[in-house]
This record gives structure tokens, C-alpha cells and sequence, in this order.
């Protein structure tokens, strides 16, 4: 059993030493990547922004605790895109390192506009900027970011770093489960399909992502079937691929191993597999108890 470092699978596959480029890359805060990992790829990556109540914060900066106290509290929460010039910092810092062109991967538009937010700082960046549309969000975005980090440091150029990106997000797939879907009406992130799922507390809404919007894919009487109703999909998808896994979990980290070492059993042959929780701004959204799997192929 491979071992499990900030809520990564330390595979031999990336034990590559680091091989300098004139390449960056950049992502917002979405892609949900455990630290040691962004740090590893050296990757960047910018903050997305909470208001909780009256106060606008980095979500950097809002521990789960108190972001569950305010859920509780039922104290309003929105999240915003990345404060203003924060890409624009962030372009300049991966200039002053020595970056001669960056690749910055991101939520899609639909789901929040941060992109929006890094294409007018890459007008004023002091060097070309190319911006990929994750369409999605999560590790999704997160393992499109992970594979243009891999391509820059074995020697990559930009555009095969671009276009492995743009790639990797248009294939994967992400499965969602929450407990209620009160949390994603209130942020007016589900599709009208998805509103139509009534709220009976033994019925569990399994959702997904399609061209940005997220759509149910399947309602289960029960979290224990429901959970296994995910599993079974993410087998299918998974079937004769090579492909990287992740489980993202919000306030749920528990549950989340139990429902990743079901994975592993059935999908012995992810190479990267990765246990995060994911970013306030979505944890928000989707809240406390959430699950998602994310199989995205290579």
C-alpha cells in the first residue's frame, strides 16, 4: 500500500528531479491541491476570496472551523474571485523567479469569474500569459495544473503544457455526493435539473459536472448506496484507462479515507492518487459532509 504524504500518494512516478524551465504555472485556490504538492510542482497559486457576513477575507485565511461556525450560524456566505491584482502579483512574482511565459489554469467561468480576473492581469503581465478553462473545478483543476507543472519541469514548452492542460480538464470526470443540496441552491450553483431534487433527508443527490454546470447524475435512497452508487461509476469511468484519482471531502476527512481505500481496491491501477479537502470557497458551496471522486486520465 503506497503511503500517504499531506493527503498524497507518493508514487516512483514522480520522483523525477526538479529540472529548472522558463515555464510557470498558476492556479487559484479551486484546485483544492495540498500544499506540499503545489509546493513540489511549484506550482502558484492564488487565493480565492470569502465574505463572511461584512467581511471579506483570502480563504487562505478562514480556518474550517470557523467557516462551519458561520454555516451554523447561518451567517451569509458568498465567495468572490481572487482580490484585485492578485494575479497580477502573482504573474510579476513568477517574472522576478525568471519565468519568460506562464500557464495559468483555473475554475471554469461558470462556476465563478476568477478567469475573468486573470485575463486582465495578464494584459498588464510583463510576460505572455496563457489562460486554460479547467471546466470544472476541485482536483479536476487540480490535475490539469499538476500535469503542465510535470511538462515544464521534464523540459516542456509552453504550449505542450498548455495543451496537456486544456486536455486533461476537458477529460476528466468529477462525482459528487452531499448530504443536502441547500447549500448549492443557496449559491445558485446547480443546474434547473438539479433544483427539481427534492430534500427528503433519506434521499442523497449525486451530482456531477457537465460543461461547467453542475447536474445531477443520480438520486440513491440512503448514504451508505448512495456512496456506493459513486464508486461503482467511478469504475466504470476508470475501466481500461490510465488515469490519476482523487477524493475531496469537506469537513469529512475520515469518511473521505474510508471512501478512497474503497477506490483504491477496485482501482488498483491509479497512478497518482490523492485524499485533500477542498477549498473554502467550495466547501461553502457544496457543505460540512460533501464527498467527490475525481478520475481524470492521462
Amino acid at each position: 500500500m503506497p503511503s500517504f504524504v499531506s493527503g498524497y500518494c507518493d508514487h516512483a512516478s514522480l520522483t523525477s528531479s526538479f529540472v529548472s524551465s522558463r515555464v510557470a504555472v498558476v492556479t487559484d485556490s479551486t484546485a483544492s491541491l495540498p500544499a506540499r504538492l503545489a509546493e513540489r510542482f511549484n506550482i502558484i497559486t492564488v487565493p480565492m476570496q470569502l465574505k463572511i457576513g461584512s467581511e471579506l477575507i483570502d480563504e487562505a485565511y478562514v480556518p474550517t472551523d470557523r467557516l462551519l461556525q458561520a454555516m451554523d450560524a447561518q451567517i451569509p456566505i458568498t465567495t468572490q474571485p481572487p482580490a484585485p491584482d492578485a494575479f497580477f502579483w502573482a504573474y510579476q512574482d513568477a517574472w522576478a523567479r525568471g519565468a519568460e511565459t506562464i500557464v495559468s489554469v483555473h475554475v471554469t467561468p461558470k462556476l465563478s469569474p476568477a478567469t475573468d480576473a486573470a485575463k486582465a492581469a495578464a494584459a498588464k503581465s510583463r510576460v505572455p500569459v496563457f489562460i486554460v478553462d479547467s471546466h470544472s473545478s476541485g482536483m479536476t483543476l487540480g490535475f490539469a495544473a499538476l500535469a503542465a507543472a510535470r511538462i515544464v519541469q521534464t523540459g516542456g514548452n509552453v504550449q505542450h503544457a498548455r495543451s496537456v492542460a486544456e486536455q486533461r480538464g476537458r477529460d476528466a470526470s468529477v462525482l459528487i455526493y452531499v448530504n443536502t443540496l441547500h447549500y448549492l441552491r443557496q449559491a445558485g450553483r446547480v443546474s434547473a435539473a438539479a433544483k427539481l431534487f427534492g430534500d427528503a433527508l433519506s434521499v442523497k443527490p449525486l451530482l456531477t459536472v457537465v460543461n461547467g454546470e453542475v447536474e445531477p447524475f443520480d438520486k440513491v435512497v440512503g448514504r451508505e448506496r448512495a456512496l456506493g452508487k459513486l464508486v461503482d461509476k467511478a469504475v466504470a469511468l476508470a475501466y481500461g484507462r490510465n488515469v490519476d484519482l482523487a477524493v475531496e471531502h469537506f469537513a469529512a476527512e475520515k469518511e473521505g479515507h474510508e471512501l478512497l481505500q474503497m477506490l483504491q481496491k477496485r482501482i488498483p491501477h491509479a497512478r497518482d492518487v490523492v485524499l485533500t479537502q477542498v477549498s473554502a470557497a467550495i466547501g461553502a458551496n457544496v457543505g460540512p459532509g460533501a464527498l467527490a471522486v475525481t478520475v481524470s486520465p492521462f
